[in-house]
């Protein structure tokens, strides 16, 4: 039997309002760490690297008024690069590329706003934990393979047209291609974002982000070392004004390419939003004032800021974690914050656009990089095998399939795979994906028993009945008839006790005595024993 009682949460009247001022802070700070990767991620995905800042720029001053959580910052991703990318060279390439990709990406968003009408931003609770991170483990590898010959400053010959196993076996040529000196500014700033927020966790310089540290040693060096003159064309950051050539820039003749136009629309509506949806789940955890995010909401405003974004030239856009950690740990309460960077931004490249352009490519690229080598982390591999092998074929499956399929076929598989894996463990099928389930309750006692199966496929089941529970009741979750508990049930079930304990209820979880796990880790899949 697990047991779960946390303290009670401080709650939100207890609380003073909080000023504009904590707000305009957070948002200053998160504009630092949003400006180089704003642009770096556009660049990468073959935009306009200004059209990172206005996605971001929008992000936060439009869909700031409609956003259904506090405390995310709405931008660019890098783990949208991956199918941003995709689309641009699947359409041709170039700007025809560039304006067929804008107009697939008004469509996802449409689908977006969508989804959120019909309330489905729940369905981010559907995909199995170890299938999304074997979809960000591969994205995290495809940014590495793509973004080192642009850290190495190497001849764009020798990669162009090459597919990931391409760009794997050219990485030889790539080094004895390289830029001596931008190579040189390009790992020092790996280096720095690598580095830095270990040498600084105790000490008031973790204030400063990486990347804007990242800024400062790779500008001035590029100035001394003269890459102007001194190395090809490709080493420095080359953008327009943002007003110049201002209008409708989406084309939605793409259609006319049916397979392709569908595939893109779904991969962007989907991996967006599930990105997103999970940001926000995580940022959640971290509010200080315990406020529940209505994640349908901010599905229909992440769909408005896409459609507008897009129709302009802007990337996709999600709520993005590295930013919303950002935002909650330099003090952001409100949704304001999320304003304030996107205005900052705005304000930045009004006035101080010809600093953006001394900016090496070789220092983004490094950025990108250190956020690839986050998503695919040897400790990744490590925790799925924790919970145990089944986890980890998933895991690898999908990493695989994405790197040489795509996304959607990726994380697919997987989910067949774990669908698979539960008939072996003796579900029934037709069990799958519908929930047998039973409420009681008794004054302040409540009882829900789950029966049959317990799985990721049903979990939206389980969870409507979780929702429904009052605040401050003694819960007790029984699955002493279940054939077998997953996973993601068994982590989705872990965060609410949490939740639910910290704003003055107590949790109990029963009936897994004869249930046998499949591995060491506490949330194993657990299979009820045949004694």
């Amino acid at each position: 039997m697990q047991q779960h009682n946390f303290p009670s949460g401080k709650p939100e009247t207890d609380i003073k309002k909080p000023a504009l001022g904590a707000d305009a802070i957070a948002g200053f700070i998160v504009f630092l760490l949003a400006l180089p990767l704003s642009l770096g991620i556009a660049k990468a995905s073959d935009f306009p690297p200004m059209m990172g800042v206005f996605t971001a720029i929008i992000g936060g001053m439009l869909v700031s008024f409609f956003a259904g959580s506090q405390l995310s910052i709405k931008g660019p991703a890098a783990g949208l690069i991956v199918i941003v990318l995709g689309a641009v060279n699947d359409y041709g390439g170039g700007e025809q590329g560039w304006r067929l990709a804008l107009g697939t990406i008004f469509i996802a968003g449409l689908i977006q706003v969508i989804f959120g009408l019909m309330r489905l931003g729940r369905l981010v609770d559907f995909f199995p934990l170890s299938s999304i991170h074997g979809m960000l483990a591969a994205i995290g590898m495809i940014i590495i393979i793509k973004q080192l010959p642009v850290l190495l400053n190497s001849d764009p010959g020798i990669i162009k047209g090459k597919s990931i196993p391409g760009l794997l076996l050219s990485i030889p040529d790539q080094i004895a291609g390289m830029d001596p000196r931008a190579a040189l500014v390009g790992i020092i700033s790996l280096a720095i974002m690598l580095s830095w927020n270990g040498l600084t966790s105790k000490t008031i310089l973790r204030k400063i982000p990486a990347p804007l540290l990242v800024l400062l040693v790779a500008v001035p060096m590029q100035l001394l070392l003269d890459f102007e003159r001194t190395t090809n064309g490709n080493s420095l950051l080359r953008i327009g004004s943002l007003l110049d050539d201002f209008g409708w820039k989406a084309d939605f003749s793409g259609i006319n390419r049916p397979f392709t136009f569908i595939r893109y629309v779904l991969m962007f509506a989907i991996v967006g939003s599930i990105e997103s949806l999970l940001t926000v789940k995580a940022t959640d955890l971290l509010d200080p004032l315990k406020r529940k995010s209505r994640n349908s909401k901010d599905l229909i405003a992440i769909g408005i800021g896409n459609m507008v974004s897009s129709a302009f030239g802007g990337l996709p856009m999600i709520s993005e974690v590295a930013r919303s950690s950002a935002n909650v740990n330099n003090g952001g309460l409100t949704v304001r914050a999320n304003f304030f960077h996107g205005l900052f931004l705005l304000f930045f490249v009004v006035l101080a656009l010809p600093f953006i352009q001394l900016i090496p490519n070789t220092a983004l690229a490094a950025m990108l990089i250190s956020v690839g080598i986050k998503l695919a982390h040897p400790r990744e591999f490590i925790y799925i095998l924790k919970i145990g092998k089944d986890q980890l074929a998933i895991f690898l499956t999908t990493i695989f399939l994405t790197l040489f399929q795509d996304l959607l076929v990726g994380i697919s598989a997987g989910i067949l795979l774990k669908i698979i894996f539960h008939v072996m463990n003796g579900a029934p099928l037709k069990s799958l994906f519908s929930v047998v389930a039973s409420v009681s309750f008794n004054k302040k006692d409540y009882l829900l028993e789950v029966e049959e199966v317990a799985a990721f496929t049903n979990f939206l089941g389980i969870k409507s009945r979780l929702k429904a529970i009052p605040p401050g009741m003694n819960v007790t979750i029984d699955f002493s008839k279940s054939v077998f508990v997953d996973h993601s049930v068994q982590d989705n079930i872990d965060s609410f006790c949490k939740d639910y304990s910290s704003r003055g209820g107590s949790v109990r979880i029963i009936g897994l005595e004869n249930h046998k796990a499949i591995s060491s880790h506490p949330l194993a899949t657990r299979v009820r024993s045949h004694k």
